[in-house]
């Protein structure tokens, strides 16, 4: 009988810098780096070190962490960074992508009161991606909910795949907070899936962003399909730690989460010539990359992960 084989994508795994919040940009490359994270996603913010190209730019080459995206300046509370103009501010998020190395720029869709922005955002998007080889991946969002009521924050509408753009982002915590069917909105997304950002909710009202395995959202499941396919894109660790009790406890959920990120986003297959089928009730995909790209090794019968001391199956 054939040894079983895991095959691991070239997917790289990068840490958000806001995953280190209230931290500051500069932890989160030394924190990358001491665990072993393959790059970081700068989200640019009131942080002026990550709005500055060549700060950013002597960190990574300090901590040796490659800069693999760039998450451009959507939020409330950064409507004044790079510009109050929201296609300034893109424009700036793919120049800084540009110059840094960056593959991607994640970008939010608009704001409803951002009208004349939202009328124009799925052409824009489109024309600034033809101008550059890096991706513009626009993200999912969410309703945001008050006790009973349900306010649609986001035009052209916060399920991105109602729209056509050339590259999405997934965020699982987003999901979550939009009670949506995470998988699905996945298949919809298709091919043109091109970045993920690895985090987990309970479906609350409020974005938790939780350790991947600490809600209900298919974390797992969606990096053994994305094992499984031709997905060339990044998955970003991009959790909420600030209720963190020390530095040492937040490294440790960091540390939990990228564990929890490698072990599922492998495939393991029956021979190395023989890839694994699909799962019962899963239609066939593309299966695991072939050649001298794809890392090929034994099996293990069991992994460790998560806090420190705690060893899972």
């Amino acid at each position: 009988m054939a040894e079983p084989v895991v095959r691991v994508p070239d997917a790289k795994v990068a840490l958000s810098t806001a995953s280190v919040y209230p931290e500051s940009t500069a932890t989160a490359f030394e924190i990358a780096g001491r665990l072993g994270y393959d790059g970081v996603e700068v989200m640019v913010w009131t942080d002026p070190v990550s709005q500055d190209i060549e700060a950013l730019r002597r960190l990574s080459d300090y901590h040796r962490v490659p800069i693999l995206a760039i998450h451009a300046p959507c939020l409330l509370i950064t409507q004044r960074v790079w510009s109050t103009d929201p296609w300034t501010k893109l424009q700036r998020a793919r120049a800084a992508a540009e110059r840094l190395g960056a593959s991607t720029v994640v970008v939010h869709p608009p704001f409803r009161w951002q009208r004349q922005y939202a009328r124009d955002f799925v052409a824009g998007v489109w024309r600034m991606a033809d101008e550059t080889d890096v991706r513009f991946a626009v993200e999912n969002m969410y309703p945001w909910r008050y006790r009973d009521r349900e306010v649609l924050a986001y035009a052209p509408d916060w399920d991105v795949t109602k729209d056509d753009y050339r590259h999405f982002t997934v965020d699982l915590s987003h999901t979550a907070t939009a009670r949506a069917d995470a998988m699905s909105m996945v298949g919809r997304m298709g091919d043109r899936l091109g970045h993920i950002h690895l985090a987990d909710g309970n479906g609350s009202a409020k974005d938790e962003h939780l350790v991947p395995g600490r809600g209900t959202q298919p974390c797992a499941e969606l990096l053994e399909q994305l094992a499984g396919s031709s997905f060339d894109g990044h998955v970003v660790i991009e959790v909420n730690t600030r209720r963190a009790m020390s530095s040492a406890e937040r490294e440790a959920d960091l540390a939990e989460a990228l564990a929890f990120t490698r072990l599922h986003l492998a495939s393991t297959g029956a021979t190395a010539a023989t890839p694994a089928g699909p799962r019962a009730g899963q239609a066939p995909g593309p299966g695991p990359r072939s050649g001298p790209s794809a890392e090929t090794r034994p099996a293990r019968p069991s992994v460790s992960y998560g806090r420190p001391g705690i060893a899972r199956p």
